[in-house]
């Protein structure tokens, strides 16, 4: 499994995405483009930036701001281990960071100070920036 994921990560790239980004808890589900949108029985959550924030009917908004970092996986769905090997690197650097999955992408949020000490993790694991 180990060099599994090594191999798959050496095949993989990192893209920072622009923008400073905010998790919110919202009243109702908001019109318009963000990044993410989540539904529970409790709860919805929006994770968009910081500029759209107005948009929102806010009820709480959490206090730190993120970057988000979109994980380019060469071989999604069957990468077992990789994302405990990513937030594994980055917890080794003393860094919290919020995970999002798509069909075909993996997301992390990371605090906006914490940023350039991520992309390190990720250049020291092997993904290649693009």
């Amino acid at each position: 499994m180990e060099d599994n994921v090594v191999d798959i990560i050496s095949k993989s790239s990192f893209t920072l995405l622009d923008g400073i980004f905010v998790y919110a808890k919202v009243a109702s589900i908001p019109k318009g483009n963000h990044f993410m949108i989540s539904q529970d029985s409790e709860e919805i959550t929006v994770v968009t930036i910081q500029e759209k924030l107005a948009q929102l009917d806010l009820i709480e908004r959490n206090k730190d701001d993120y970057r988000l970092i979109s994980l380019n996986v060469s071989i999604p769905f069957y990468a077992v281990g990789f994302l405990a090997k990513v937030s594994d690197a980055i917890a080794e650097e003393g860094m919290n960071i919020l995970i999002v999955s798509t069909y075909s992408k993996d997301y992390i949020l990371v605090k906006a100070d914490k940023i350039d000490s991520a992309t390190i993790a990720l250049k020291n694991l092997g993904f290649k920036q693009s």
